[in-house]
């Protein structure tokens, strides 16, 4: 019995001896895939907004100072002073630097090296905006041991295990100190555990009070110290304690801690910030400076105590440190957390990496992710949903028009909570968002359709094979008789839309649309040219996309570079380019957008923006007002909105009362770019008739000034014209 009794104990030993071996070292190098923003370019006649950079430098942590140490930042109106703290990129290092830049009008107007030169750009380093952690949703940045500040390393040893380099994994010495402490105080400042018991206790063991858990925690702290040296044991300690919680990622180690809370690396910490993070070892939830500020500062100012005490710091500065604010880099825990755009850098990721790659190889993600533009989405959402129903809501997905990167995305009126994102998941019919389509079919057959080209608007029916009939109406119940191709598409028309689109050819309309980027298949049905078509806001936006960049195709883009720990570039995604659509005939395209905005169902984007400040759009709206879209564009930015609810009830909001308002103050936020419309060769513009279609003069009334493919303008005159007199009609040609 006692035999088998030893055999048992010894073979508990030996399973113990190699998890504390193998598990602990292997432990240390399991790092998720860390995601990065683009990292911000300032260069003269750069177009951004003062108040922007100073909200992006606070985020990346920089501290308003005298700008004498990376990391801090100056500001004085419109003239700032900055001190970069550099980063490693795929191609390049970028090194610390102190520079100023001054600002006009929204615009870089100086960027100089202090005290030297001016500079062509800077860049500031990257933002965080998550990982890609393990299934047990751990998270941890690792340091060396000699990485992390000396004063951080002697008030934890005072705070938590005084004994540290003379015990080997348990402290009878310190177990009795700390009893003896708390009973003098009448509270409990210290505990009894060493640094080795805490360290095996996060690693290997569960919070079980009971005696044989402590007895195993005992065994594998002594097991600990015999296989491991007492700086590698503090190394691992200082990587792998639990200091607190970001929603479903546990945040482990100093380093990550420095960075949640301060969002600034270890070296940058104060005496004040370091006592707070020591402070909270005791308890990260019960001293969480979020939800207890108060708890959390007395917590802080006790260790600021015990640093005085030891000479740490002097009595001066306790004083100092302890009658300050606890200085955090947020407003909250989840301030700066963006799962909507996360979700979307994970699912391309999954396509190239495997799991395993992304959770323990400690990759960098470089990504598009503009939190600039992020936050003014997320404002012009929040401004929308603040008087509406909790059932409400929304998803947004910006681009920049130039190459097709996403550079924002939200996923719902929760933008700081993982769950359904409806910018990628919610597959809603898209309603006139699909009208741009057919009319551009048309388009492209200028023997038969241009923009002046006289359409019926008048009812349709068409039988189904089963019987069924299908009978579009317009959203005002009305017929509109004849109307010209561009006035039907800018008023929206139903049954102009659907009488243009059968007699183009379903198949036609259903080719365009996949070549402006939508991969879903779609049913050549006749209520497809009406937005019988569900798309995600997402597959949306790369059909936009396409129309926005002059009939450029370029596969939505989320990932630019992925880096090895290391920082060595290991993979690129280059954007990618293909002319889908002849420019002439997207620029007539782009013509009937612009009147969409401009006189159309989206002309309330001009309550917000100046009539000058040129933009393009489209409204969508679906039965019952279920769904509500805008698509628009200017010259930087290409923004879809939808708003509805997942019941799929009635919203209440048409595409121009929902979708349409927040689309005009986001870029009214954000663009600083209006559209391009610049006349690209093969397209001349021609004064037409508004009624007829037919060539007029800029003197007539009614006339209009339209572009159309070189030879395909009309050739008979209205009345107008031809009552003018010869000399006068020569003498208007000539000018």
């Amino acid at each position: 019995m006692c035999l088998a009794l030893a055999v048992l104990l010894m073979g508990a030993l030996i399973y113990l001896d190699a998890k504390v071996r193998y598990s602990l070292h292997e432990r240390q190098w399991q790092l998720p895939a860390r995601v990065y923003a683009r990292a911000l370019s300032l260069y003269p006649q750069k177009l951004l907004a003062a108040d922007d950079l100073h909200r992006e430098l606070k985020q990346l942590g920089y501290q308003a100072g005298d700008d004498r140490q990376p990391g801090s930042v100056r500001r004085e109106g419109d003239q700032f002073w900055i001190y970069s703290r550099g980063f490693q990129s795929p191609d390049y290092t970028v090194k610390p630097l102190r520079f100023s830049v001054r600002f006009n009008n929204n615009t870089v107007v100086q960027l100089e090296r202090i005290g030297g030169s001016a500079l062509s750009r800077v860049q500031l380093e990257p933002m965080e905006i998550g990982s890609i952690y393990s299934s047990h949703r751990e998270d941890r940045l690792l340091v060396k041991l000699e990485q992390v500040p000396q004063s951080l390393r002697d008030i934890l040893l005072l705070i938590e295990d005084r004994d540290f380099y003379q015990h080997l994994g348990l402290s009878p010495r310190a177990i009795a100190r700390a009893m003896l402490t708390n009973i003098k105080a009448g509270r409990t400042l210290q505990g009894g555990s060493t640094i080795t018991q805490q360290l095996v206790k996060n690693v290997f063991l569960s919070s079980d009070r009971r005696l044989w858990r402590k007895g195993v925690e005992a065994i594998m702290s002594l097991l600990v110290e015999l296989h491991f040296s007492k700086d590698e044991i503090l190394q691992s300690y200082l990587n792998e304690v639990y200091l607190g919680q970001e929603g479903p990622r546990a945040i482990h180690g100093f380093a990550l801690a420095s960075r949640h809370y301060f969002n600034r690396p270890l070296a940058e910490l104060d005496a004040s910030q370091i006592a707070l993070l020591v402070g909270m070892v005791k308890g990260p939830s019960y001293y969480d400076p979020w939800r207890n500020p108060e708890r959390a500062t007395e917590r802080r100012n006790t260790v600021l105590q015990v640093m005085a005490k030891h000479q740490l710091i002097s009595p001066q500065q306790q004083q100092q440190f302890a009658g300050q604010p606890l200085g955090l880099a947020k407003a909250n825990a989840l301030a700066n957390v963006y799962p909507a755009y996360l979700d979307l850098v994970r699912r391309q990721l999954r396509r190239d990496y495997s799991k395993q790659s992304l959770q323990t190889k400690g990759m960098k993600i470089f990504t598009a992710f503009d939190p600039i533009v992020q936050r003014h989405a997320e404002l012009s959402l929040a401004s929308m949903l603040k008087d509406k129903a909790a059932e409400q809501q929304a998803a947004m997905v910006v681009t920049d028009v130039n190459n097709g990167d996403v550079v924002a995305v939200v996923g719902g009126r929760q933008m700081r909570y993982a769950g359904f994102n409806r910018a990628l998941d919610a597959v809603r019919p898209i309603g006139s968002l699909i009208k741009p389509a057919v009319y551009l079919a048309a388009l492209q057959q200028p023997k038969r359709y241009t923009l002046a080209t006289s359409i019926s608007d008048g009812p349709v029916e068409v039988k189904g094979r089963d019987g069924s009939l299908w009978q579009p109406r317009n959203f005002d119940r009305k017929s509109h008789g004849q109307v010209l191709l561009h006035r039907a598409l800018a008023k929206s028309y139903n049954q102009a839309t659907a009488r243009l689109g059968m007699d183009v050819g379903l198949a036609e309309v259903i080719d365009v649309v996949a070549n402006l980027g939508v991969k879903r298949s779609v049913a050549p049905l006749p209520s497809m040219l009406l937005g019988a078509v569900a798309l995600s806001p997402l597959e949306v936006a790369s059909m936009y996309q396409t129309i926005a960049s002059t009939g450029v195709y370029s596969p939505l883009r989320s990932i630019v570079d992925i880096a090895d720990n290391n920082g060595k570039a290991v993979a690129r995604y280059p954007v990618v380019q293909q002319q889908v659509i002849a420019k002439p005939v997207m620029h007539l395209l782009h013509y009937a957008m612009v009147e969409v905005v401009e006189e159309g169902t989206g002309k309330l984007v001009y309550q917000s923006l100046p009539r000058a400040y040129r933009v393009a759009g489209k409204t969508g709206t679906t039965n019952d007002l279920r769904d509500s879209w805008f698509a628009g564009f200017a010259g930087d930015y290409l923004a879809v909105v939808w708003m509805g609810r997942d019941d799929n009830k009635s919203a209440g909001l048409t595409g121009s009362a929902g979708a349409l308002t927040v689309w005009r103050e986001f870029i009214a936020r954000a663009s600083h770019r209006p559209l391009d419309f610049s006349v690209p060769p093969g397209i001349a513009y021609h004064w037409v008739n508004e009624e007829t279609g037919l060539l007029s003069r800029e003197v007539c009334e009614g006339s209009r000034y339209m572009p159309f493919l070189q030879g395909t303008a009309p050739t008979q005159r209205d009345s107008c014209d031809a009552s003018l007199p010869g000399v006068i009609r020569w003498f208007k040609n000539l000018f």
